[in-house]
């Protein structure tokens, strides 16, 4: 073998194995051109944390205001109404420059707010008396160059609200939202307001609900028990209301006044002469039973449609209770007076005559006294 085929066979073998080596660097540099390295979440890794730039706890500025209120069940104790909530706290970590703000501030509504909410810390509020999932609830989320954030969430629903109708008809009642940070104690996060805030909370200029009228909007801060001897914040947003009275006069009050009428015509429609009773005392319990099953009609109907009255001390309540009593009171003039006559056994027909005049006038008296005492305690107090 000649010198020269020699050296080119040795040039041939390094050549390849020159190649050999190269080979598996070109695959690796084209494996990590085409499997680029992830990107950092910033904005998830942010929004796990709370914003601690201007300390803690984290203030909460709330408000809400009252669009409509639909309705108010009595006897569920619930009503339906379309509020607007506005929670407001600083996040300094979303300073951005004001001049990438053409309006002064960058805004995303619906499906785009609620997907940049999920990128940042916000506060876990929640409408502690809703009942059941609300009928509409979208979002707006407004975000300023300073780190300021605004939440504005208008949700139609259906929420609980205890009545007291001590008063009734003369009662007013609060329809309250019941607001409350479940997520960090009232150290780390507080629910607060401003001038502003109770300026924003009102009742809209065209609010209307039937039978009862508007009043004002409070707001008023009660935290509650948590955990571990925790507390956490909760804000009330309670609209007034007044009941208009005279819509319960005809349906509810006339029949109730007219019910204490038949106890005491079971005494009027008697008669004396000489000492003597002029109509027998059957006839008159008779009146004094059918008043009995009459009033007990009128409150279970009273019971069924108005459930709120059946429990606890109120006008209606009272007015059935002095119903009772006066049928009582009549039934035992009928027995003792009229069926036994007592009073002419004790004392003679003169004494039975003059307790018969008295008893015709000092019970209509005293039974209407304190029915007029009844309605007017509950219409001052």
């Amino acid at each position: 073998m000649s010198v020269r085929r020699l050296i080119a066979i040795l040039l041939v073998l390094g050549g390849l194995m020159v190649v050999g080596l190269l080979l598996p660097g070109l695959g690796q540099t084209q494996n990590a051109t085409q499997l680029p390295e992830p990107p950092l979440s910033a904005p998830a890794a942010q929004g796990a944390t709370l914003p601690l730039g201007t300390g803690l706890p984290v203030v909460v500025r709330s408000g809400l205001s009252f669009v409509a209120v639909e309705s108010v069940d009595e006897n569920e104790q619930t009503f339906v109404a379309t509020v607007d909530l506005r929670l407001r706290w600083t996040d300094l970590r979303l300073r951005y420059p004001a001049s990438e703000a053409s309006v002064g501030y960058r805004e995303w509504r619906g499906e785009l707010a609620v997907e940049q909410l999920a990128a940042i810390w916000t506060p876990d509020v929640d409408l502690a008396n809703l009942v059941g999932d609300p009928d509409a609830d979208s979002r707006s989320l407004r975000i300023f160059p300073d780190g300021r954030i605004e939440l504005l969430r208008r949700v139609t629903a259906t929420f609980k609200a205890p009545l007291d109708v001590t008063r009734f008809p003369f009662d007013h009642q609060a329809l309250s939202i019941e607001l409350v940070s479940r997520g960090e104690p009232v150290d780390r996060v507080a629910l607060d307001y401003r001038q502003e805030d109770l300026e924003f909370s009102r009742a809209s200029a065209g609010l209307a609900l039937d039978g009862w009228d508007i009043g004002r909007v409070s707001l008023t801060r009660d935290p509650i028990a948590g955990w571990y001897g925790e507390t956490y914040a909760r804000l009330r947003a309670s609209l007034d209301v007044g009941r208009v009275a005279g819509s319960t006069v005809a349906g509810l009050f006339i029949p109730l006044l007219a019910s204490l009428l038949i106890p005491l015509l079971a005494t009027w429609l008697n008669s004396v002469k000489d000492g003597e009773f002029q109509t027998e005392a059957f006839e008159l319990t008779n009146i004094v039973i059918g008043g009995l099953f009459a009033v007990i009609a009128l409150n279970f109907t009273v019971n069924t449609d108005r459930a709120s009255l059946a429990n606890g001390q109120n006008t209606v309540a009272l007015l059935f209770g002095l119903n009772y009593i006066t049928l009582a009171l009549a039934l035992a003039i009928n027995i003792a007076l009229f069926r036994f006559n007592v009073a002419r056994s004790l004392a003679g027909r003169h004494v039975q005559h003059e307790v018969f005049l008295y008893i015709t006038w000092a019970l209509p008296l005293t039974v209407a006294a304190t029915a007029a005492a009844i309605v007017l305690i509950a219409a001052v107090s």
